[in-house]
This record gives C-alpha cells, sequence and structure tokens, in this order.
C-alpha cells in the first residue's frame, strides 16, 4: 500500500526499510551502505515509483537513488520539508521595451516538481518566469500563451499548423519577437517545418527549450530562456531558430537556422548542432554576435505569409544492410504519398529494393534521396547503383538533412499533387536548407571553436 503522508509514495521494502528506522519523508539524513555514506533529504516518491529504493536529496543538489538492500542503517539529523512553488511576482511593464510573445508547446523551460507523479510541472505565466528568471524583466514586457501541453514526440502536423497560425496572428498584432518554448526530442523538426509554413516574418522567432529541468543545479533552462528572450527582443534575425546552448560550459548560448539545426547527444546541454553549415550567430547577456551576413533581416512591418497545407502520408526510410523490399512495398500499399530514404554513402541502397523503387515511381509516389551521415551531399551520378536508382525515379536532394527533407516534402505536397512542381519546391532552397558548399572547417571543429584547430585550417585553407 502506499502511504500518502510520512512516506508519500514509498511502498513495498522501501516502506519497511523506512519505518524501521523512523525515518520519514522530508528527514535529513546519513545513510550508510555497503558502498558508502550519503547525505541528504529523503525526498517524496512518485506513486508509480518501484518498491526498492528511496531517493535522497544531495547537499550538491542532485538525487540520488538508493537500493534498500544495500542500507545498514539510517541516521536523522532533523527534518527539512520543501516547498517547489515557484515564487509569483507580478511582470513589470516597460513602455521603452518591446513586446516579446512566448508560447507553450509542454517544453519545460522554468519548473518545479510534482512530488505525487514525480513529474515536472512547467512555470509559465509571465509571473512564474518573473518569479523564477528575473533577468527577464530587463530586456521586453513578456507574454505568455499556452497552445499544447504535450511531449515533443507527440508534436505533429496539428501541432505544426496551430503554432503557425499562431505566430501569424502574433505578427500581426505588432509582437517584437516571439519565443517558442518546445521540447528538445523533436525541436529540430519543428524549426524545420515551421521554417516553411512561416514566410517572409519581419521578426525573430526563437524556439528554445531545456536539457534539464529547473529543480537541477546543472539546468540549462534559465539561460536558455534569457538568451532567446533577448535574441527574440533585440537581435537582427528574422528567421526560424533554435537558441541553446553552445559549449557544455555556461558562456554563451548558440543561434542555429532552423533547417540546418540537429540535436545531436541524448543528453548534453549543448545538443544542438548546426550541420553542413555554421550557426546564424551567438548570444550573451551582454551581446548578440552575428557569424553571416546572408540571413534575412528584421523589418518594420507586419507582412507575413502563412502556409500550412501539409501531406501527412509522408514517411523516412534509414536505410541499413539487407533491407528487404517489403517496407517500401507496404508504404505503397498503405496510400503514402511520398517517401525520404536516408541512404548509405552518397546515397545508396541495396539492389533489392529496386522493383520496390519502380513499383513507388509507377504509382506516382515521391521519392527523395538524403545521406544518412548528414555531413556532406547526395551524390548519385558518381556510381552506377545511383544512376540506376535515379532511373527508377529516385531524385537525388543535395544536402538536405533527413529530417527536413521529410518535413518539406510533406509540405510540398501540401501545396501540389504534381511531381514536377513538387521537385521545384524541394530543389529550391526556401529558408536555407540547401547551401551550395559546406563550410571548411564546419566537419573539423566543434562549435564554439577550437583555436588551435581553427588557426592551422586558416593557413592552409583560404
Amino acid at each position: 500500500m502506499i502511504q500518502s503522508d510520512k512516506f508519500k509514495g514509498y511502498k513495498g521494502q522501501a516502506l519497511s526499510i523506512l519505518k524501521s528506522f523512523n525515518a520519514d519523508v522530508w528527514s535529513d539524513v546519513e545513510v550508510l551502505t555497503d558502498g558508502g555514506i550519503f547525505k541528504g533529504i529523503i525526498l517524496p516518491r512518485s506513486e508509480t515509483a518501484d518498491p526498492n529504493h528511496i531517493v535522497l536529496k544531495l547537499r550538491s543538489g542532485y538525487n540520488v537513488g538508493i537500493n534498500t538492500s544495500r542500507i545498514t542503517d539510517i541516521k536523522i539529523g532533523g527534518k527539512k520539508e520543501a516547498h517547489y512553488k515557484i515564487p509569483e511576482k507580478e511582470f513589470p511593464y516597460d513602455p521603452k521595451k518591446p513586446r516579446v510573445k512566448l508560447f507553450g508547446t509542454g517544453g519545460t523551460i522554468a519548473s518545479r516538481l510534482d512530488y505525487r507523479t514525480g513529474a515536472v510541472i512547467p512555470a509559465f505565466s509571465p509571473g512564474e518566469l518573473y518569479g523564477s528568471v528575473p533577468e527577464l524583466a530587463e530586456i521586453c514586457n513578456l507574454e505568455t500563451e499556452k497552445l499544447y501541453g504535450v511531449f515533443s514526440e507527440n508534436m505533429g502536423p496539428e501541432q505544426w499548423i496551430g503554432v503557425a497560425k499562431a505566430i501569424g496572428n502574433e505578427i500581426e498584432k505588432g509582437v517584437k519577437g516571439i519565443v517558442i518554448g518546445h521540447g528538445t526530442d523533436t525541436m529540430h523538426h519543428t524549426a524545420a517545418i515551421l521554417s516553411f509554413m512561416v514566410q517572409n516574418s519581419p521578426v525573430p522567432i526563437v524556439m528554445v527549450g531545456s536539457q534539464r529541468s529547473s529543480d537541477r543545479p546543472s539546468s540549462d533552462a534559465a539561460l536558455n530562456l534569457i538568451h532567446s528572450v533577448k535574441t527574440a527582443a533585440e537581435s537582427d534575425f528574422a528567421e526560424i531558430m533554435v537558441c541553446m546552448f553552445g559549449p557544455t560550459s555556461d558562456e554563451y548560448g548558440l543561434l542555429h537556422r532552423g533547417t540546418r539545426v540537429r540535436k545531436m547527444h541524448s543528453s548534453y546541454r549543448s545538443t544542438f548542432r548546426t550541420i553542413g553549415d555554421i550557426p546564424l550567430g551567438m548570444v550573451s547577456k551582454e551581446k548578440i554576435t552575428p557569424f553571416r551576413k546572408d540571413y534575412k533581416k528584421r523589418r518594420n512591418d507586419k507582412e507575413v505569409k502563412i502556409v500550412t497545407a501539409f501531406e501527412e502520408k509522408v514517411s523516412i526510410v534509414y536505410y541499413y544492410p539487407n533491407m528487404k523490399p517489403d517496407i517500401i512495398d507496404s508504404l505503397i500499399d498503405n496510400g503514402y504519398k511520398g517517401i525520404v530514404i536516408a541512404g548509405t554513402g552518397l546515397g545508396h541502397v541495396n539492389k533489392p529494393l529496386y522493383p520496390a523503387l519502380k513499383r513507388a515511381r509507377d504509382n506516382n509516389i515521391a521519392v527523395y534521396m538524403t545521406v544518412q551521415t548528414l555531413w556532406g551531399y547526395v551524390q548519385m551520378y558518381v556510381y552506377d547503383t545511383g544512376r540506376d536508382m535515379m532511373e527508377l525515379g529516385v531524385i537525388p536532394s543535395a544536402n538536405l538533412l533527413p529530417e527536413v527533407a521529410y518535413v518539406k516534402l510533406g509540405w510540398a505536397l501540401g501545396q501540389t499533387n504534381d511531381l514536377q512542381k513538387v521537385k521545384e519546391i524541394m530543389l529550391t532552397p526556401i529558408a536555407g536548407e540547401i547551401t551550395e558548399r559546406e563550410p571548411s572547417n564546419g566537419y573539423l571543429i566543434f562549435q564554439g571553436g577550437i583555436p588551435e584547430v581553427e588557426k592551422f585550417i586558416s593557413q592552409y585553407r583560404k
């Protein structure tokens, strides 16, 4: 039975051991185990948690789970019940500062922990955000609106369209910048599709999230939010961008173009990287520094074009050795209108797939090739196999990232069923998704720079 008061969330062996040492939730304790001593506060657990661990909030601020089978003694030093309600203060209005709109989709920017369920509850009202990140008031007049409350893996065409329309409405109202709070797992998908659905924006549109929630000492939430709001309020970039940590330190954030960015690490705070290009710029609390000149500039008008039609019957297929044709055949049989293939090397698949690819062509299905290497271009003219696939109707898509090709193909097929027009849309750069060349040093260095490597390259690559 789960206890609801002194032993919130604990059950089974964990409950038994707490009772045996008379240690309840919020007790300040030393837990002796066969692996050492742990000092901290006993935290409540989720109602759905396992019965074999107790959880401590360590002095460092991090949480640790301790298996009950390893506990030899618990010494109690007092009690320190925590209250995780974020203080709410009225967000001050300053007529001299620009108006910035923050849309929420479910990603955690500032948060508190709900110990009943173990879930992180986002703080989202202007007052909550001001109470959590008071620096925001020095930048802008912030307004917030919750559009969705979903995990990012549940974002899809319905949500993409809703966000695009909301952006259009705010721009028409004269907002000076827009921030979109979003879960990090699929942020690059949403950034890419918004780059096509929101055309000719006069203001910055900045997507932001956090790899670690605000209850953790190493959280990147507050700084990411400060950087994104500063970019929305003050920058000259009138594009869809992702703003997240640059290096793993708390020095600055990078501004990534929405069609060239990808999440590249499951847990690093500096997970987002610009692929096949360099970022638009960097942002710190003090300043915004552009890295390039070919970006769309902020304007003073309210003109924006929202194009939201999207064909959902599009799939992305990651090729692997020994792939069977029935995967392609199943997409054909289920009425799919477009297929993006992430091929090996320069853009290859095995020959057993060729009959299925021919069948896709004969059924007027748009098939586009990308490279799973991410860096580099599709080059289907180099080998006979590539030329054979083009004869079967597979279209090379330059250096479109696979996920970008997927959302662009869905968007293109939403505009027209004419496959020639779809091809024109797919291969014509709209928002920097296709580049003429990659930077000479882009693949070789970490973004944020390794000075000695950059110096070496500059000596030999002018």
